[in-house]
């Protein structure tokens, strides 16, 4: 089984996240599969690039069990973190740097570092069932997948902190409300929002769609995004090995078992 499902539909390029048993948590293949199914997509100029999960949550970020799975040691922990979120950072700035419009059909939570692929979008349908939280301060991370880097410029610094800083939960409407997702609907309608969505782009010249992105997303900009990007994972480093790091992951697992 794939960790990554590639599907065609009407022009567009849909790579779903296939891991639903685990609520699509991130690592490292998993991501690996996605950067690899980036590239073959970008490769195909599609209409659009639509991002979506299985199951019934988008993700809920990095899978707290493979960071336990390497606390035998610091040096394995520490290069565990630093492919997973690094692997998790090239994903988000090869979206920002894909030339078609990039879409995100959220079919449920997103939690932790999965939150920048969909800030990496340019249009999101948003179930109703779905909500965004941070949940790093509930484990003692430092953010990452651009809740720092990317988050204030979408909504806010005084709001992207108070999210972070008191774990707020985002529901579907008030991340509406937010700016981070353009249409809000029933579970079952949102990948006919974005089909709609697309057919209304391949009316129109892609020519004109890719010139566009590509001048809001110009190299001074990704780089911008990148030195912050970077920035988070020194500090996610910094932070993961501690120990009241470790004894949050544990107690957050058992709470969450």
């Amino acid at each position: 089984m794939t960790l990554v499902d590639t599907e065609h539909k009407d022009g567009a390029i849909w790579l779903y996240l296939n891991r639903p048993a685990r609520h699509n948590a991130l690592t490292q293949p998993l991501l690996d599969e996605l950067f690899t199914a980036l590239k073959l997509a970008e490769a195909k100029k599609p209409t659009a690039l639509v991002l979506s999960a299985r199951g019934r949550s988008f993700s809920t970020g990095g899978d707290i069990a493979g960071f336990l799975d390497h606390t035998g040691s610091q040096d394995r922990l520490l290069s565990y973190a630093d492919q997973l979120v690094g692997a998790l950072h090239d994903v988000i700035l090869s979206l920002l740097a894909f030339p078609s419009p990039v879409l995100a059909a959220v079919n449920g939570p997103v939690t932790g570092g999965s939150t920048g692929l969909v800030l990496a979008a340019d249009m999101v349908a948003l179930s109703n069932t779905a909500f965004i939280q941070p949940y790093y301060s509930e484990v003692g991370f430092a953010p990452d997948g651009g809740w720092t880097a990317m988050l204030p410029e979408k909504i806010g610094t005084a709001k992207a902190l108070e999210i972070q800083y008191l774990n707020s939960r985002l529901s579907a409407e008030e991340a509406r409300r937010f700016g981070l997702a353009a249409h809000v609907c029933a579970p079952s309608d949102v990948e006919p929002k974005i089909t709609e969505w697309v057919t209304g782009m391949s009316r129109r010249f892609a020519q004109t769609h890719v010139a566009t992105r590509q001048n809001v997303w110009d190299e001074p900009r990704l780089q911008l995004v990148k030195e912050r990007l970077d920035r988070e994972k020194a500090r996610f480093l910094d932070l993961i090995a501690r120990p009241e790091t470790l004894a949050g992951m544990e107690e957050f697992t058992k709470q969450s078992a």
